[in-house]
């Protein structure tokens, strides 16, 4: 595990008059899971499910492709307190959620489009000061600088260049000026084929993309920095880890022995998600020199609006 650099923070004072245009919109009760649009997930046959997705139904929690300690290690750098108003993008099932509220922030919202997994989502945020807002990451609808930490993880690598250009230019509007932006995604080694500038797809991006079912373009650690840089944030501090996403050790790590045990008895009772889980590893390992994960921390300037 490697990492540089250190968290920043606002001051007080500004965190408390930024505050309250945000207090002014009191959470929304939680309500049961309604599906918009699309298939429920426990209704798409194994061989379907997005990879994300599939994972997920088999009792796997941590879907990050740099584990747990990785996204610890993030959150640890972006420092979340008890005067932060926070926002998650794509908050899943709830397990970085649940280590946010642990901060005891005044407000957290989660920005996320689809429904799988709602329910768990609901039962981490139930009795807190927070929602759940459907809408897409680079189209939330909160107001400008009303946010002062903003975090999002493996969505970044699953958009396009575009889209992601998009998101990040939406964490800028959504936070303060010194608001922190936190991301976790899959990185390339430098070492590593570049993908195509204006597709971002490359052989390592074809094969990963194949297997877990859902368009992924990993990027070098140099492109990630520029792409915050350019929409107007400083890094200040950058954690690496392999990706070793399905690796026993790594699973046993992250889920806990009983999280393990729930996860192998699945593979063994559904004979189409192992096929599919051992296809994602296979090709994880085929790759494992070119890829790699990757978490920032990030600092919007002043100048930034």
């Amino acid at each position: 595990m490697a990492s540089t650099g250190i968290a920043t923070k606002g001051s007080a004072a500004g965190r408390r008059g930024r505050r309250r245009g945000w207090l002014r919109q009191a959470p929304e009760a939680l309500t049961a899971e309604t599906r918009t649009s699309g298939i429920p997930a426990d209704e798409v046959p194994d061989a379907r499910l997005q990879g994300h997705w599939l994972l997920a139904s088999m009792g796997k929690r941590v879907l990050r492709s740099g584990g747990l300690h990785l996204t610890r290690e993030m959150l640890e750098a972006a420092a979340p307190h008890a005067g932060d108003r926070i926002v998650e993008f794509g908050p899943g099932v709830g397990l970085t959620a649940a280590e946010l509220l642990a901060a005891r922030p005044p407000f957290y919202v989660g920005i996320e489009p689809n429904t799988e997994g709602r329910a768990k989502l609901d039962a981490v945020l139930a009795g807190r000061p927070a929602r759940v807002v459907t809408a897409e990451a680079s189209a939330t609808g909160l107001d400008a600088g009303s946010a002062d930490l903003v975090v999002g993880e493996a969505m970044l690598t699953m958009s396009s260049p575009q889209q992601r250009r998009a998101i990040v230019a939406e964490a800028a509007r959504v936070l303060a000026a010194g608001g922190r932006y936190a991301i976790h995604e899959l990185a390339l080694a430098d070492a590593a084929p570049d993908p195509d500038r204006r597709t971002g797809r490359g052989e390592v991006s074809r094969e990963i993309s194949r297997t877990i079912k859902v368009g992924a373009t990993p990027v070098k650690l140099a492109a990630w920095r520029a792409l915050l840089t350019d929409a107007g944030f400083d890094v200040v501090w950058q954690g690496t880890a392999p990706m070793r996403l399905l690796e026993p050790s790594r699973l046993i790590a992250d889920e806990g022995p009983i999280g393990f045990a729930r996860f192998a008895t699945n593979m063994i009772r559904r004979p189409e998600a192992r096929r599919r889980v051992l296809a994602m590893r296979n090709s994880f390992r085929a790759y494992k020199a070119d890829l790699s994960a990757v978490a920032m921390v990030a600092v919007k300037r002043p100048t930034q609006h």
